[in-house]
């Protein structure tokens, strides 16, 4: 087994700003950086234009760099996935899937063959030790915090994690990467899915599985008929543009059916829910909840956190109750819970409803 240095850290480079500066406040803190991108897709976000444009940051920083091939974990782990989760009529997160069962074990495994203590990437979050436990914390900048899609990594992967960006704004990072004479300094940020960069989610769906979903019925929220939909997997949960239905007020996506290929359409108010339940459940600041805790949830990535109390009914189980019903919560996504700024646990949607 390759003895790992702790002086010796391996970063993942995108070809974007946050990861170039990655590498500059790294080796400035005296580590010997080395440079890996992950190719994970064909295509301008994580294909080709990534290695490239991460190869050339590197060759300006002067640090080594290599590429990682992963397109079938990717497409074994996020991809098919992402696919069977629409097929059941959920609305997954592949960038949490991602860090945790892909772009993170990738970069580790990278790391240790290159006799590398850490892995490092560009992510606006911290990692903290206290004692034995490595707490996961928010990035200071409160609009880039990325600690929503990094809640499902392991105490064993936390430990060999670096977050160089997590106590600094966009602006900051910017002006490192300029002061360094990168290219990228002022690239635009991603805002797709890196697999569907024209967000066009059912066409991708389509071509990825060879399916195409039929047709059904629009219902309202006493069973009856509207109208037709286009195929469920179409409509996600709060949706309201693309219905092509006119009922002569607002009407929003409120429930799917796939079973029976309906989706349910309703007003506004039909949207909110008190009572969350979560599985796949991570618990990252403590080994379990042993009592009822007062915290903080977000069920996506957007929202506003929200007071909450929160119970673990099993070891993979919590019941969460919001102060407020949130809106349009919805299965498949991710719920995390927070304590101040350090993330407590996390895990996925199950069902969401009224007040229990």
């Amino acid at each position: 087994m390759t003895e790992l240095d702790r002086n010796r850290v391996l970063v993942g480079m995108s070809g974007g700003v946050d990861s170039s500066a990655a590498v500059c406040l790294l080796r400035e803190a005296g580590f010997q950086v080395l440079g890996a991108t992950l190719r994970l897709v064909d295509g301008a976000c994580a294909g080709e234009d990534s290695v490239r444009d991460a190869a050339q940051a590197a060759a300006r920083l002067g640090v080594p760099h290599c590429v990682c091939e992963g397109k079938e974990r990717f497409r074994r782990e996020v991809l098919d996935y992402f696919a069977a989760s629409y097929e059941a009529g959920l609305t997954p997160n592949p960038c949490v899937r991602c860090n945790r069962q892909v772009k993170f074990p990738a970069l580790l495994e990278a790391a240790e063959a290159q006799g590398a203590w850490y892995a490092a990437t560009g992510h606006y979050a911290r990692v903290e030790r206290m004692g034995d436990r490595y707490l996961l914390k928010k990035g200071l900048d409160g609009k880039k915090d990325q600690s929503y899609f990094l809640y499902a990594l392991t105490q064993a992967q936390l430990a060999h994690i670096q977050f160089p960006l997590g106590g600094l704004d966009k602006q900051t990072v910017r002006e490192i990467a300029q002061a360094h004479g990168l290219t990228n300094a002022h690239k635009r940020d991603s805002q797709d899915i890196c697999f569907i960069p024209d967000g066009d989610y059912a066409a991708f769906l389509e071509r990825y599985t060879g399916k195409r979903w039929p047709e059904g019925d629009f219902l309202d929220t006493e069973g009856n008929v509207l109208g037709r939909h286009e195929g469920h997997i179409r409509y996600t949960l709060g949706q309201r543009r693309g219905l092509r239905i006119a009922l002569g007020q607002r009407t929003y996506v409120v429930g799917k059916d796939p079973a029976a290929n309906t989706v349910t359409l309703g007003g506004n108010e039909a949207l909110f829910s008190a009572h969350v339940t979560v599985g796949g459940l991570n618990l990252l600041a403590c080994d379990e909840l042993e009592q009822p805790l007062r915290l903080r949830a977000k069920t996506r990535y957007s929202q506003q956190e929200a007071e909450c109390t929160v119970r673990q009914t099993g070891a993979d189980r919590l019941e969460v109750d919001f102060d407020q019903p949130q809106r349009a919560v919805t299965p498949g996504q991710a719920l995390v819970l927070y304590d101040g700024d350090t993330v407590v646990a996390g895990g996925t949607i199950l069902a969401a409803k009224g007040r229990q």
